[in-house]
Formats: C-alpha cells, structure tokens, sequence
C-alpha cells in the first residue's frame, strides 16, 4: 500500500549528499573520520556497510557494532541485505532499538556470494518478492522510522527496472536509491547510464529518488539532480579516493594527509595484531586517492609495499616532512 507522501515519516538527512554504504569500507572508523570533517549543511548522512542476515535475526549487539558508537549530527542508516521477510523485520525493529534512524534494504550488492544466496541484485528479477519484503518491514517498524531501499538498474539488463521501483514503491518504502548501472556492467565507467535515474524519478512519483554512480566532483552532484530530476544523491568509491568530494572547496595538501594518519591510526589499533588487515584498507584508500594529489607519482610504490609496518611507518614519515615543509615555508614567509 502506497502511503500518501504526507503520511510518511519525515527523513533526517541534513543535506541531499549522502555517504554511500559501501562493504569493507564504511565502518565506523570511515565514517567518524568524514562526518568530523564535514558540516551537516553539505554532508546529508550516510549508512553503514550492509548487515548480511541469513538464517536467523542478527543479535543486537552486531547492528549496535555496525552503528558505532558515537553519533553525529548527520544520521546514519543501518544497511540490511538478506531475503528472509521476518528475519529481516525483526533484525530492523533490532536495529531502531539501538539507534538506527532510518533501516535500508539492499536489493543492489553485485557480490557473488550475495547473489548465490539469492539476496542484493539477485532479487532484482523477482519484482513481487521485493515488495513483500519491503511491505513486511514497512509494517513492523515503528511509523516514525524511514525505510528506504537501494537498486540497480537491472541484473543483465534495465528492463525490469520500472516495476522493480513500483514494487519498492507499493512496498512502502520512504526512500528509493538507484544505482545506474545493471549488476552485469559493475562500475565500467563506459555503462554509466544517469537517464535510468530519470526513468525511475518518472515511474515513481511521490517517492523520493536518490541518484547514485558516475559522480566524480563535487560539481556532479548539482548536475545530477538537474538532469535526472532525482531529489538526493549518493557517492560511493569518489569518496574513498576524496571524503571532501560533499563540500565545495578542495582539501589542503594537511588535510589529506591528516586524514590518511588518522585513518591508519585507528586502523592498526583496531586491527592490532592483524597489522596486514589495516594494511590492506589502508591500501584501498591509497589506490583510490585524489585528494591533493597526494600519491599521483609513486601510487605503484605504495600498493606494492609487503611490510604492514613499513608502510605505516613510510606514512608517518611522509606527515613529518609535509608539516617540516610547511612550518619552513612559513618561516620564510
């Protein structure tokens, strides 16, 4: 049943930038460190990684894990992927009682193991089903908590792509995030489609659209909703390589290197002694990396480091002479 839009709870996004959930990226640690560095009036909120549920309702202690512990000023959503309707209801309702503002399904994780387990994308070709299990959620949850679900265009192809909206939408969801390429295009640069955003603003109407995919500036995310219509937009990998990407102006070459010795700090402390697990994350961060061009001559040299200490060390050591060039150019000055 289709809720009139003035019968939906209110979303408690500050700003129509949202962080994009992204699995082994948006974790505490990730989000802690972006939302300090931003204002609510830029960045909107975000969400966690998704919280995979399978045979049984996830415990409370798990969605509090993927919550963390601090809160913001922007909201952060709890992610869930799965295809069980009461485990995931009673997982959501889980989820309110421990902090979670807003619950969102995941019907668009092209992962294999996802898709084996006939959750993420995989439901993408069973309309029906996605509304069922919007409905179930939409009817457990408290009225006051938003649900909104995220899709892609389609699995093989965006045929189906209207009437997976329509069944989020009769579901009663809150909230509709498209993706705009199909789970078989991945994230090939060449397969961005934003007209799939607009053919969703148009099959929904009433529902709030959340654009997603192809945004690599800041100036995109005005671009995209002047193009597609789509009432927010989300960013995902362009935040890795840049977490300033929400605001106008550009990080200083201190800023970026704060954030990656912040980043790899609370890595290694939370990782300890798996030192080669930050090590990988840390990584992930410098392939990504855009923000003051930091690693644009000798990125090789740093992805191909093997010692998960001397590339924390190699870090803190690029810090101290970034901070020794400052303080001497300011001497000059």
């Amino acid at each position: 049943m289709v809720a009139p839009s003035s019968e939906r709870p209110a979303l408690p996004f500050t700003a129509p930038w949202l962080l994009a959930p992204m699995e082994g990226v948006t974790d505490p640690s990730f989000r802690d460190l972006v939302m300090d560095r931003h204002r609510k009036e830029d960045l909107g909120g975000g969400f966690t990684e998704f919280a995979r549920v399978s045979v049984a309702p996830l415990p409370r202690r798990i969605l509090s894990a993927h919550l963390g512990d601090r809160r913001h000023a922007m909201p952060v959503g709890l992610q869930l992927m799965g295809n069980h309707e009461d485990h995931l209801a009673t997982t959501a309702c889980r989820a309110v009682d421990v902090g979670a503002p807003l619950i969102d399904l995941n019907f668009g994780c092209p992962a294999r193991g996802a898709n084996r387990t006939c959750a993420g994308s995989a439901l993408l070709d069973d309309p029906p089903r996605i509304e069922r299990i919007v409905a179930r959620l939409r009817s457990a949850l408290p009225k006051d908590t938003p649900l909104s679900a995220k899709i892609r265009a389609g699995v093989r192809d965006d045929r189906r792509l209207e009437d997976v909206a329509r069944a989020v939408q009769a579901g009663g969801a809150d909230l509709l995030t498209v993706h705009c390429r199909t789970r078989e295009e991945g994230y090939r640069e060449e397969a961005l489609d934003w007209s799939r955003i607009r053919r969703v603003v148009d099959a929904v109407p009433g529902l709030p659209v959340c654009g997603n995919g192809g945004v690599s500036r800041h100036a995109d995310f005005e671009r995209m909703r002047r193009e597609t219509g789509c009432d927010f937009v989300m960013v995902g990998r362009a935040a890795i390589g840049n977490p300033w990407i929400f605001r106008e102006r550009a990080a200083s070459d201190m800023e970026a290197i704060e954030f990656l010795e912040d980043y790899a700090r609370v890595m290694w402390a939370r990782c300890a002694p798996r030192a080669h697990h930050a090590a990988a994350r840390l990584k992930q961060m410098i392939k990504h990396w855009t923000a003051a061009r930091l690693f644009a001559d000798d990125r090789a040299t740093w992805l191909t480091e093997a010692d998960a200490d001397r590339l924390l060390d190699r870090l803190m050591a690029l810090g101290r002479q970034m901070r020794h060039l400052k303080d001497s150019g300011r001497a000059a000055g």
